[in-house]
């Protein structure tokens, strides 16, 4: 029978800890309750090392999948604290469970669910925890977890879209210029040598000189230029933009690329009017929700323009007009805005927005990745069919002037 090393705590808060032998972890944590030892640990001996996951960190596709079955269980009648334990006992990433069994500790110790789950803001941003607030006051908290899944999980439907439309070039990019630097680099400098022996140094045509100086230049200055790039991006580029004014501006530049700016605009806007338009169907005040919002747009410039329209609503006016002011939006959107305001449906309206602007995204992506291809391509035999035909140029003018 295995033995599983565990640690837990009874209920005046004591630390505990033993090995106790059983069939399973369910049986290990089955017979320290009726002990009275709230578990915090499980581990099979002989297993205590395991490989942990890339980063040690908590994706959102996981927390969505938490949402989901939190939300089932809790809408199923399960006491609060059962549905965290089991949940945490279930989780294979063990961060998260650590974090599961925290949150289930401060909950069995009176804690309210929203203040025990921002005591793990790394996991748990603001946007979950308000909503898990205003659930809880509301008495509505199955209703606020199936809103929350809803959006994480489009959320990460979304973002998955973005990934989508970046792999392929980024792959394709990385492949070009791996492609290049081996043939400049090992391979030109075989045929420049046989050029030389065959005495015709001095012939060679324009293009194939050009080919060789980039072959000599690369062979010299290839980790120079590796490291430049690496450390102009640790210690230039990464420091820059983590500053206001960098983020503003980069991020500005971004938004008026002609093609790539359109795909991020969208995906800013469905963003927004997913977050606020759950939010505020949640019961979140309107000033929190847009502060929670703006802190999660993703990009400074739309940041700044809801922190504007925050301000403004604060001043006593609406959301449509400040928002229309900032040209950071489309007409349609502060159009549909103005008359959710006005109907009384604004939470309804903005879910619709955010519909539409995630289906825009999906087609903006596919048409940019359809693009993409035989720009890729183009490029590709471009630069690779360049250097081929420029190494077999100077073969004809040697085999003519031979006798």
């Amino acid at each position: 029978m295995p033995q599983f090393a565990w640690k837990g705590k009874t209920r005046g808060g004591a630390a505990q800890e033993g090995v106790l032998s059983a069939d399973s972890k369910d049986s290990v944590i089955a017979m320290l309750r009726k002990q009275q030892i709230m578990v915090t640990a499980v581990t099979e001996k002989g297993k205590e090392i395991a490989l942990p996951k890339f980063g040690g960190g908590v994706g959102q596709k996981e927390i969505a999948i938490f949402t989901r079955q939190f939300s089932v269980m809790i809408d199923a009648g399960l006491p609060l604290v059962q549905c965290l334990e089991i949940l945490g006992t279930q989780q294979n990433n063990r961060t998260f469970q650590k974090v599961l069994f925290g949150v289930r500790q401060d909950v069995e110790s009176g804690s309210t669910l929203a203040d025990a789950l921002r005591r793990h803001p790394k996991v748990f941003d603001d946007l979950f925890c308000n909503m898990i607030a205003a659930g809880e006051a509301g008495g509505i908290l199955d209703t606020i977890l199936q809103r929350l899944s809803d959006h994480i999980e489009k959320a990460v439907k979304l973002r998955a879209s973005v990934r989508k439309a970046m792999i392929y070039p980024v792959a394709v990019i990385t492949i070009a210029v791996g492609v290049i630097w081996v043939i400049l680099t090992f391979v030109i400098p075989v045929f420049a040598a046989l050029f030389q022996s065959l005495g015709g140094g001095s012939l060679l045509p324009l293009p194939t000189r050009i080919v060789i100086g980039l072959s000599h230049f690369f062979q010299r200055f290839s980790i120079v230029i590796a490291g430049g790039a690496v450390a102009g991006w640790m210690f230039g580029f990464r420091p820059y933009y983590n500053t206001d004014m960098g983020r503003r501006k980069i991020d500005g530049l971004l938004l008026k690329t002609p093609i790539v700016g359109i795909l991020l605009r969208k995906i800013a806007v469905a963003r927004f009017c997913r977050t606020l338009g759950t939010m505020i169907s949640s019961g979140v005040p309107i000033l929190d929700a847009l502060d929670i919002t703006g802190r999660t747009a993703g990009n400074k410039v739309v940041q700044d323009a809801i922190m504007q329209t925050r301000s403004s609503i604060e001043a006593g006016r609406t959301i449509a007009e400040p928002l229309k002011e900032t040209k950071v939006f489309p007409p349609m959107v502060t159009q549909m805005i103005s008359v959710g305001e006005q109907t009384g449906a604004l939470d309804t309206m903005l879910a619709k927005i955010a519909d539409f602007y995630d289906d825009e995204v999906d087609d903006a992506v596919a048409g940019l990745l359809t693009l993409l291809e035989p720009i890729l391509i183009s490029f590709l035999g471009v630069m690779i069919g360049g250097i081929v035909i420029a190494m077999y140029m100077p073969i004809f003018t040697l085999i003519s002037i031979m006798p």
